[in-house]
């Protein structure tokens, strides 16, 4: 397929999954690789082409921002922004070969998050009431997570948060499009200074991936609770199981 026909339409489709369920870079990684880009600078290229688009979905949906459980939205944000900058440091240390090594794992950890958080967490919920402090700590793990990996972070959120507000996917996606796009501004400007992105192909992405982010956020408003999960699970086992094929199938 012609590169940029690959990385106009994974980028679309990033955009419109992360403004609906999270997980584009389940689309953008995997499509920068097969594009020529480094893992590293993939990953790198590929948090910033989504950032514009998550923004883009965070201003669609800025009415309907609020807390999670009892931790102030402001308070997250501060720790969002701090975890981000801690993650983009790390993966700049990171080689591409231990990258690689590691990239199917966290794949498969936000997977399982998604398919199982919420019912661990109203388990969790009904034996104990989590108090804030906690709650702003395991969002600066958030945003490590998010800074270092970026793919699947808005998953990853959704899954936790599931063990500490009840309310279901689409009510919480407001808050997860500001609180990822806050755990990616740091990682973007830590990886642009270090000249980590590819930017031919970051910003063919980023253009599709706006207009996808601002479509897929008016969709979310609408579509299926349950039709937006079952997709979004499918996907990300899917290509969970591609990149372990990929890095351990020659093995």
């Amino acid at each position: 397929m012609n590169p940029f026909l690959l990385v106009s339409g994974a980028g679309f489709l990033a955009g419109a999954m992360n403004a609906l369920a999270g997980g584009g870079s389940f689309v953008s990684l995997p499509a920068l690789i097969a594009a020529g880009v480094p893992p590293v600078q993939a990953n790198a290229s590929s948090t910033v082409a989504l950032f514009p688009g998550g923004v883009a979905s965070a201003w669609a949906y800025r009415t309907n921002t609020g807390p999670i459980g009892d931790a102030s939205l402001r308070a997250l944000l501060i720790a969002t922004l701090c975890g981000g900058s801690v993650g983009g440091v790390l993966l700049l240390y990171s080689s591409a070969k231990a990258f690689s090594f590691v990239l199917p794992w966290l794949l498969l950890l936000a997977s399982v998050a998604l398919a199982f958080g919420r019912r661990v967490g109203e388990a969790l919920r009904a034996q104990r009431h989590p108090p804030r402090s906690v709650i702003v700590v395991v969002q600066f793990c958030l945003g490590v997570y998010g800074g270092y990996f970026g793919g699947a972070v808005g998953i990853m959120m959704i899954a936790i948060w599931g063990l500490f507000d009840g309310r279901d996917l689409k009510e919480l996606n407001a808050p997860r499009t500001l609180l990822v796009s806050a755990a990616n501004i740091s990682a973007v400007l830590i990886f642009i200074v270090a000249h980590a992105v590819q930017w031919q192909e970051t910003v063919t992405m980023m253009i599709a991936a706006i207009v996808g982010g601002y479509s897929g956020a008016h969709i979310g408003r609408r579509a299926p609770q349950r039709l937006v999960r079952i997709g979004t699970l499918a996907l990300t086992f899917c290509v969970t199981a591609a990149f372990f094929a990929r890095t351990y199938g020659a093995a």
